[in-house]
């Protein structure tokens, strides 16, 4: 036989379960980095719009002028014994179709894209040096005897042994 006030306690357990995964989840959703995420990918799904137009619309005409009028999207090759004057044609039909013209522009959209992304980090790397050089140069100093870099509280270099005396020790340059 079923206990009702064990089945009214379970439901009140699942209940209570149910808004915490709730809030486990608000709380996963929210984090900074999970909405980074999201406006990257809003953002790319747009930028891809932008170099496939840029690659269907600027780029490959003049190739295809440059090969003899060539529509690289339109390039196939039928697998099946019909001739058809197109690939949309030959889609319509349902003939198998091995769409090399399709795959050109993806290439060139690939490489397009793969090249403004090396730009983007390029110019981060850039962006970041200097921060990270002047963050080094506060950290370290030079050995007097051997020059080499070495921790600001340092007390012996560890590359020529020697001992560094009490205000080299600290940073404060002697005369």
């Amino acid at each position: 036989m079923i206990n009702p006030d064990k089945l009214v306690g379970t439901a009140k357990e699942a209940a209570k379960e149910g808004v915490g995964v709730f809030k486990e989840f608000k709380e996963f959703a929210m984090r900074g980095n999970v909405i980074d995420l999201a406006v990257g990918v809003i953002i790319g799904a747009a930028f891809g719009k932008i170099v496939d137009s840029l690659v269907k619309d600027v780029i490959m005409p003049p190739i295809g002028l440059l090969t003899g009028r060539v529509d690289f999207s339109n390039l196939y090759w039928n697998l099946g014994g019909e001739q058809y004057r197109s690939l949309a044609e030959a889609q319509q039909a349902g003939a198998p179709t091995i769409n090399y013209g399709a795959f050109i522009n993806n290439i060139v959209q690939f490489l397009i894209v793969a090249f403004a992304v090396f730009l983007l980090v390029r110019a981060i790397n850039r962006m970041r040096r200097p921060a990270e050089t002047a963050q080094t140069a506060a950290e370290t100093k030079q050995c007097p005897y051997c020059m080499s870099s070495i921790a600001l509280l340092a007390t012996r270099c560890p590359q020529c042994t020697s001992q560094l005396a009490a205000a080299e020790a600290s940073g404060v340059a002697t005369g």
